[in-house]
């Protein structure tokens, strides 16, 4: 006996080959176990739903076709490319012809005012072809199996058509007076020829939502001089331009120009994003007003739509652990079935029926057991449910997600990026006995004039300046109604690291006035009732700037990190969910408490590195929890890995995608409540699936052993079996997701007057 060569796994190469003619999953397993026995091949999954083999095999010892034709001495076959639409076709074809056939010979067979002298050579004639020709697929694949030394679902339907023909043939062609079971054996091939047919077309439905997804690429692109050339010819900087109802022809970053971009497509958000200068797109969205011009940053493979689609691809291809015990037990039960209606013909002519008699129910047990419905409980319901998740935005890496998913019962919430935007803004705008801004209070008496003064003076000198709260402040001011702020007219520009910056500005026909930006202390003096608020807004989190005169500051801009307008409903809907929330964030913890105050979390882990947040999903880990982290950022990596279930959001970095189990496309946290409520309701229709599978052939096998089951009935009731858990696992297409239409709408200086300022 030779000895199996030692893999190193570091060398192995991967492979997807598209495999025709799997009907079960003892197909799956059968091509699975063979692959897996193959010298050099480190590990070979086959996924039925996606008809797909994926092999991780040393390519010093192995190749792709000998990987082939492995597969092929199994009865298989290995395409180019799986024609979904011709297989669908032929089963149409032959369960059309096989019912055509085989219900006119079991209506004779059954009434007799219907049979006609020499009946029995008429239904030979209307039942063999049936059980031959549109039973040949099955016959091919179970001598193929046989010879293997493996038996599926095929070995069961061939060899219970092919004993109740022989016999039949045997009984008419010697004359024997016995009874015949043509019309039965014809209906057999036939309903599990038609329940193969129609488990194609629902198969083909869901993989066509996916299929639908990667359609939805523009065609075309304009390029700036107004060359119209084939999108998929668009090189990483190309730059073309994007008209209103235009679909963006790949992802890049806008050049110039603004709009406001339908990403529901992408991200499952109904409301259209406004877009400038600076900001990416992603390929395949529509703008729907405006106009800009776009550099190309991914083309082709490496767009969002492709990797979705491939990430989509290869999680439909993935098991779920639940279904590891449905292989095992598919992998044994044929043989099982068959020592069972061994043991039935003898007990029958133990008994002292005849051989006639005791052919019936023997038949009966090897059909109503053919395990279809436990093979396709868990690879229809993942393939569904990842397809309808990609489409509201939640992309699952594999099907132990949705067991993880299902057993979490508390979710980690980074705070940056995650509950919060993750950009500093402005918050609050307040003067000495005044305030304004996104936090207002009553008007103050302050002259409109000279408020809208510090304004400009401040977006002035702020601009000049790279930092994330200067340009929190600038935006903020730009966004103002009646506002114009121009940076030229700051004079005698100094920047004081640490402090602020300072500026003159005319005042009058010639004089000059000193302006300032920063801290406190930049200032010859703050007025008590200012100091008082900027304690106040520093004690629930903010970042505090003055403005003003350098003699005395008159203004002070608080700024945040502003939490997602969905976070709040998002924790509620977690805690609906059972699940308990905890806040974890490397910032201080003033600020972290009065996050979590906001949206309605309890428990609070504040001022962590990122090795001690691994630590602390590790503590909860030690508890006994099933632990969800989600967060966005490279500091969350060891964590989203760490735990149970790592959720990411799809603004993040790329490190904390890879490290994640689910990618959330979406910047919204309710992404997250849907995509544990997904995986969760996935991970139940399996349950269920399985239940029902398990069931039906557990208390149809001792019914059809007993005589309880006409063969032709317990094929229907096979074929059924079958159904339930297709359409079953359908019923995820119309999963909904929590998420609902908002709207926001920018703040004005007319707004400011009318609330609060008269400043």
């Amino acid at each position: 006996m030779t000895t199996p060569t030692k893999i190193d796994a570091t060398k192995l190469v991967e492979i997807q080959l598209p495999v025709e003619g799997m009907t079960c999953a003892s197909c799956a397993s059968r091509i699975s176990r063979s692959l897996n026995k193959m010298d050099g091949v480190g590990e070979a999954e086959v996924n039925l739903a996606a008809a797909e083999a994926t092999i991780r095999f040393d390519a010093a010892t192995l190749n792709k076709d000998l990987i082939t034709k492995q597969i092929e001495k199994l009865g298989y076959h290995v395409p180019d490319k799986v024609d979904f639409a011709g297989e669908q076709r032929d089963l149409g074809r032959r369960s059309i012809i096989g019912l055509s056939l085989a219900i006119p010979a079991m209506a004779i067979s059954m009434f007799g005012f219907l049979q006609p002298e020499g009946w029995r050579w008429l239904v030979a004639v209307l039942a063999t072809p049936v059980v031959v020709w549109v039973g040949f697929p099955f016959h091919r694949k179970a001598l193929a199996g046989v010879r293997q030394r493996t038996l599926g679902m095929d070995a069961l339907v061939s060899l219970g058509s092919g004993v109740a023909v022989i016999w039949s043939l045997i009984v008419v062609i010697g004359g024997f007076d016995e009874d015949i079971h043509f019309g039965a054996a014809a209906v057999i091939v036939g309903l599990i020829t038609l329940g193969k047919y129609l488990e194609a077309r629902a198969k083909g439905s869901a993989r066509d939502a996916i299929a639908a997804l990667a359609d939805l690429g523009a065609d075309t692109a304009e390029l700036e001089d107004g060359t119209i050339v084939p999108a998929g010819e668009l090189e990483v900087g190309a730059r073309f331009v994007v008209r209103t109802g235009a679909r963006i022809a790949t992802d890049g970053v806008i050049l110039s120009g603004m709009g406001a971009v339908d990403t529901s497509m992408i991200t499952g958000e109904p409301v259209p994003v406004t877009v400038t200068e600076g900001d990416e797109v992603v390929g395949a969205t529509v703008n729907q007003s405006g106009y800009f011009v776009v550099e190309a940053t991914r083309v082709g493979a490496d767009t969002t739509l492709a990797r979705i689609a491939q990430l989509v691809a290869r999680a439909q291809g993935a098991q779920a652990p639940i279904q590891r015990l449905a292989d095992k037990v598919s992998g044994i039960f044929v043989p099982i079935i068959i020592l069972i209606a061994i043991g039935t013909f003898s007990t029958w002519l133990l008994l002292g029926y005849s051989v006639a008699e005791a052919i019936a129910p023997t038949v009966a047990v090897l059909v109503i057991a053919c395990p279809c419905a436990l093979g396709l409980a868990t690879p229809m319901a993942i393939m569904v449910g990842t397809g309808r998740g990609a489409q509201l935005g939640v992309l699952i890496k594999g099907g132990e997600v949705l067991e993880a998913a299902h057993d979490t019962d508390i979710v980690v919430l980074d705070k940056t990026g995650t509950v919060t935007e993750g950009k500093m803004q402005v918050t609050q705008v307040a003067g000495a006995d005044r305030t304004s801004g996104p936090s207002a209070s009553k008007p103050g008496a302050t002259d409109v004039a000279q408020r809208l003064q510090t304004l400009t003076n401040t977006a002035a000198l702020e601009y000049r300046s790279d930092h994330p709260i200067a340009k929190a402040i600038v935006t903020y001011v730009d966004s103002l109604e009646q506002v114009s702020v121009n940076p030229e007219s700051v004079q005698d520009f100094e920047e004081r690291p640490g402090v602020g910056v300072v500026g003159s500005f005319k005042k009058g026909a010639a004089e000059l006035k000193q302006f300032g930006v920063g801290r406190s202390t930049m200032f010859a003096s703050v007025p008590d009732s200012l100091q008082a608020q900027a304690s106040e807004a520093e004690a629930k989190g903010g970042t505090v700037i003055f403005a003003g005169p350098i003699e005395s500051a008159d203004t002070i801009f608080t700024v945040a990190d502003t939490v997602r307008p969905s976070s709040q409903r998002a924790i509620a809907e977690f805690d609906n969910l059972g699940l308990e929330t905890v806040l974890l964030t490397g910032d201080n913890a003033t600020t972290a408490r009065a996050i979590a105050d906001s949206v309605g979390i309890t428990t609070v882990i504040a001022e962590v590195f990122p090795d001690d947040k691994d630590n602390e999903i590790a503590k909860l880990q030690a508890e006994g929890r099933r632990v969800a982290m989600v967060g966005d950022g490279i500091n969350d990596a060891p964590a989203l890995a760490r735990a149970d279930l790592g959720i990411a959001m799809g603004t993040g970095t790329a490190v904390a995608r890879d490290a994640a189990d689910l990618t959330l496309v979406s910047a919204d946290l309710l992404a997250a409540v849907d995509a544990v409520r997904l995986a969760r309701r996935t991970f139940t229709i399996i349950r269920g699936n399985l239940f029902w599978a398990f069931a039906y052939n557990v208390a149809a096998v001792p019914v059809a052993a007993a005589g309880g089951l006409n063969p032709a009935i317990a094929a229907g009731a096979m074929t059924i079996s079958s159904l339930f858990v297709v359409t079953n696992s359908l019923r995820l297409r119309n999963f909904k997701s929590v998420r609902r239409t908002g709207s926001s709408s920018p703040t004005s200086v007319s707004a400011i007057e009318t609330q609060e300022v008269s400043s």
